[in-house]
């Protein structure tokens, strides 16, 4: 199974969605919320490219992008084989 890490916020309902995605396909990822912490906030800035906005989606050190990014993946069909999971 990949290493998923999702930068979001308590209150984005955009990071409630990609969690319950992700949660849905029985992922698990390690959630580093940037609310309180400017140290984090910064380094998921320096690791997506500039962006700010939350989510920010990272699967085995790739950066995927938001939570439409991550539901257009799972649309196609591409998700699943980022996971290693079986389509």
């Amino acid at each position: 199974m990949a290493e998923v890490a999702i930068y979001s916020s308590d209150y984005c309902p955009y990071s409630m969605r990609a969690k319950a995605l992700l949660r849905k396909k029985g992922v698990a990822f390690n959630e580093i919320n940037v609310d309180r912490d400017e140290a984090c906030r910064r380094e998921m800035v320096a690791r997506a490219g500039g962006l700010t906005s939350v989510p920010q989606i990272f699967i085995d050190g790739q950066h995927v992008g938001g939570c439409d990014n991550l539901h257009a993946l799972d649309a196609k069909g591409e998700l699943d084989p980022l996971l290693g999971r079986a389509a």
